[in-house]
């Protein structure tokens, strides 16, 4: 299988709102300003027409009590956008992709939609932190996949074991548009870009 370069853009992204400055991206900028990762091409198992399969994640609720949830409970008889990122306090994932749903989580809740998760292989706690450090709210439910397993039973794993910055397997970048769990839009990046799973993207197929 042919390999590329993708990167996870950790050099020169400027932001458009306040909620994309944080002082930990800036920190990862300066420290890791050209950071390339290798990755194979696209191989996820998951396709438009399919059922996600089942899994748990976890969070931290309002009350800052851990919780589990289930890939059902979060899709059954709803309209749900499901998007990953390949790692909190990322320069991308903290600027642009999370800020992005955040911003226009109103108005994809006007097109229909009752569920907007991020998904991410970091643990709950990594995730709890990230939020606070953004100062985001509830609008959109960060949810751990700490080991993986949601993200390889649908195949979008990215292995990040040979860069320096440690990253190991992680997720792809994706955003999929989810109607009673069964998927009927998927934007799936390669590696770590960021050209088609924005909040925008999915506006612009609801």
């Amino acid at each position: 299988m042919a390999a590329t370069a993708p990167s996870l853009a950790f050099s020169g992204v400027s932001s458009a709102t306040k909620l994309h400055r944080t002082s930990s991206s800036s920190s990862l900028r300066s420290r890791f300003p050209c950071v390339k990762f290798k990755s194979s091409k696209i191989t996820a198992t998951i396709s438009v027409g399919d059922k996600l399969p089942e899994s748990t994640l976890s969070y931290f609720d309002s009350d800052g009590e851990l919780q589990t949830t289930s890939i059902s409970d979060l899709t059954k008889s709803k309209k749900s956008i499901l998007f990953a990122v390949p790692g909190a306090f990322t320069p991308t994932c903290s600027q642009k992709h999370l800020p992005g749903f955040v911003e226009k989580s109103a108005e994809l809740r006007s097109k229909g939609v009752n569920t907007i998760a991020c998904i991410s292989v970091n643990d709950a706690f990594v995730l709890k932190a990230w939020k606070a450090d953004l100062k985001i709210g509830d609008d959109v439910l960060l949810l751990s996949d700490g080991n993986g397993d949601f993200t390889k039973a649908i195949g979008c794993e990215l292995d990040l074991s040979d860069n320096p910055v440690g990253l190991g397997v992680r997720s792809r970048r994706y955003a999929m548009l989810l109607e009673d769990g069964v998927v009927k839009v998927l934007n799936l990046e390669e590696g770590g870009a960021f050209t088609s799973s924005s909040a925008e993207d999915m506006l612009a197929v609801l």
